[in-house]
């Protein structure tokens, strides 16, 4: 097991496509920094990249990898080992080479100029996200043989993560403006994890109070420490039960 884990990390590290990214996000965060002397903002606008590129990478490139070493999947399993040790050291593997990567590429910069609350939450929702993401990645591609229906899948479900769902919610909210629905809030962003992950930021560096009432109510529970420790749960949730679901699906899955 530590064998496929060490192997897959390294495969991975030594990507091109991986390598660029980590210097993408790298070069984007110490300039996003050195532009802005007010660190906080900083942080928002370095959210912004985030929560679209490390979840779209974390999903596609996961998604690829994993058609790509088809083979090299099945040679594992023609081995003595058991199917979900085998799926669960791909997982580690592949979460921890995308999580390393953006530690690099933006918690380094961070805790070089923004060593702060909003920087700490920023780094550890990013890492968070990265392995999110490649749990869902891990179930897109055990349900689908076909490689391109495969990747097609991984970009729905980060458009729908990463877009989709927020223009949900807001028609939802302007269905809905003339009930206080504000509470119910809470409970649909936990049905996303990028939003979770916002929330939490923004609540940091004190944008709430722009949200009026609902940012209110966002900041009454996940402000406290009972919110926090709700939301941390809720993103082990969405880690593991995709997780779970493809493992499910891979113990049966005819190679």
């Amino acid at each position: 097991m530590k064998k496929i884990i060490k192997y897959v990390i390294a495969d991975i590290l030594s990507s091109r496509t991986i390598i660029v990214y980590t210097f993408v996000l790298l070069a984007l965060s110490i300039s996003i920094f050195s532009i802005e002397d007010n660190t906080d903002k900083g942080v928002v606008s370095l959210l912004n990249i985030v929560l679209l590129v490390v979840p779209l990478v974390s999903t596609v490139f996961p998604t690829i990898y994993l058609y790509n070493s088809s083979e090299f999947i099945e040679l594992l399993v023609s081995q003595p080992l058991r199917r979900q040790s085998i799926w669960v050291s791909i997982f580690i593997g592949l979460a921890g080479a995308m999580a390393l990567a953006f530690f690099i590429g933006v918690g380094v910069p961070i805790l070089l100029y923004s060593y702060s609350i909003s920087g700490i939450i920023l780094i550890i929702s990013g890492m968070a996200l990265s392995i999110i993401f490649v749990s869902i990645a891990l179930w897109a591609a055990v349900r689908i043989r076909d490689k391109a229906k495969g990747i097609g899948l991984a970009i729905l479900l980060w458009l729908y993560f990463a877009l989709l769902f927020d223009a949900l919610v807001l028609f939802l909210l302007f269905q809905f403006s003339d009930y206080p629905i504000e509470s119910a809030m809470i409970a649909v962003s936990m049905l996303n994890p990028i939003d979770l992950c916002r929330i939490l930021i923004l609540l940091q560096v004190d944008l709430s109070a722009m949200m009026g009432y609902t940012g209110a109510i966002f900041r009454s529970f996940f402000g406290t420490d009972a919110g926090m420790a709700i939301t941390a749960v809720v993103m082990v949730f969405w880690m593991g039960i995709p997780l779970w679901l493809s493992m499910r699906f891979f113990r049966k899955k005819d190679l």
